[in-house]
């Protein structure tokens, strides 16, 4: 009898677990099916829409669409419609030009230019190795017809989207020389290097590093930088990063550990609160004051470098307040058709455990910018560069000028202001070139 009672208990309870199962497992996945319809719901009103415009277009619209413009557009306002700001569509050419240029390789003509008031395109750069170097334009020089196209009637970012193209095609450049005369060449776009770092010691022993990108080639550019200087007896740094707009966060932490002590250089932030670090340094750095150049096209790695400096190692910022792009956007996704996709993907938390995203970073010394300061010029002659030599010289404790103007702590980190007096410095810039190392991106 306790038997048979004992085998009905058993198989009561059973049942009882199995109900109790399946209803659960039902409400889940009511649940699950609430939440999916709706969504599904949402993306079949969007492509039923989509479909709608394009068929009413193409049986109305008296001009012929180019389907491959078209699709890159719809892309393009798509990424426009999330709100990401941080986030950028390539058409299929356009993310085969962005990995020449995080390579260092540009296929063009080999020229950097400014629009000068004449309207002309001023040359301020020629790079090494490139046609521009062996047709022997020069520094000072003007393009003044690309083409036959008047440079007059062109944006810079024109100018310099002519000058590039495939390698091996030719374009016809106007060309007059500092003294005026006036040529016209046949130019045979071809690669070269563009470097992400120049130096030079100055007068007064202090070591002068400017960091025009953080791509896959400063790594090697900088490290020959910071040997060579330290080598040549720097009593302190300055590290321009004006105008840099970031690049290869990997790159620009790389560059980090190479100065400062052992510590979290920097987290990913996700959207659920998670935090990873992506970048940490190790015991070896450099011991010599440091002085960091910023402005407000300071962006993104540039921003987590100068951030780092002051976080780590007492570095003043100099200059004027930096743009304030703290997110970390994904390696782009490429699309079956060529084209890629990058997308913000978390924000970026710096040592400290601060972000210094919408914000930016104050100075400690804020120097307003000179717009009279030309490509070749000697260091002094810009108040900026000016003004962090002295402020460098001044942390070796061989100055005692009075403290110049200066302004608050910034989000990411605080400094005590900085001196500023002037400072001698040489004219030479020594430009680094290396061979491009495999692209490297996180």
């Amino acid at each position: 009898m306790n038997k048979k009672i004992s085998v009905s208990l058993a198989l009561t309870i059973a049942i009882i677990a199995m109900t109790v199962t399946f209803s659960v497992t039902m409400i889940l996945a009511r649940q699950i099916f609430d939440q999916t319809i709706p969504s599904v719901q949402e993306k079949e009103s969007m492509y039923s829409k989509l479909a709608e415009l394009d068929k009413y277009v193409r049986a109305n619209y008296y001009g012929d669409i180019q389907d491959s413009t078209l699709f890159d557009m719809i892309s393009y306002g798509y990424i426009l419609g999330t709100g990401d700001r941080n986030a950028t569509y390539y058409s299929a050419k356009q993310y085969t030009e962005l990995l020449e240029v995080q390579s260092g390789n540009i296929v063009g003509v080999g020229v950097d230019v400014v629009k000068d008031t004449s309207g002309y395109a001023r040359i301020t750069q020629i790079y090494s190795g490139s046609p521009a170097e062996e047709l022997g334009l020069q520094v000072g020089g003007f393009i003044t017809a690309i083409d036959g196209a008047d440079v007059k009637n062109l944006t810079r970012d024109n100018v310099l989207t002519r000058l590039q193209g495939e390698s091996g095609t030719q374009v016809v450049l106007g060309y007059m020389s500092p003294d005026s005369e006036t040529a016209e060449y046949t130019v045979i776009r071809s690669k070269y290097v563009i470097p992400s770092v120049e130096y030079q010691m100055t007068d007064g022993s202090i070591g002068y590093i400017k960091i025009i990108q953080f791509d896959s080639t400063t790594l090697t550019q900088f490290s020959r930088a910071v040997n060579d200087l330290t080598g040549q007896g720097a009593a302190a740094l300055v590290f321009d990063v004006r105008g840099n707009a970031g690049g290869l966060l990997s790159a620009a932490v790389d560059c980090i550990d190479l100065l400062v002590p052992k510590g979290d250089i920097v987290w990913a932030e996700y959207k659920t609160g998670e935090r990873t670090l992506l970048g940490e340094s190790d015991d070896s750095s450099v011991d010599l004051p440091m002085v960091v150049l910023v402005d407000g096209q300071t962006a993104s790695s540039a921003e987590l470098f100068a951030a780092s400096l002051r976080q780590f190692s007492g570095a003043q910022l100099v200059g004027q307040n930096t743009y304030g792009k703290g997110t970390i956007q994904a390696e782009p996704h490429r699309m079956s058709d060529g084209s890629a996709v990058v997308v913000t993907v978390a924000k970026m938390i710096t040592s400290n455990g601060e972000s210094f995203d919408d914000t930016g970073l104050s100075v400690d010394v804020e120097v307003a910018a000179s717009s009279n300061t030309d490509a070749g010029a000697p260091l002094t002659s810009d108040p900026q560069v000016s003004r962090a030599l002295a402020a460098a010289k001044l942390l070796t404790g061989s100055s005692t000028d009075s403290p110049a103007s200066t302004s608050g702590s910034t989000s990411a980190g605080t400094s005590e202001p900085a001196s500023a007096g002037d400072a001698a410095a040489g004219e030479d810039t020594c430009l680094l070139y290396t061979s491009p190392s495999p692209r490297d991106c996180s």
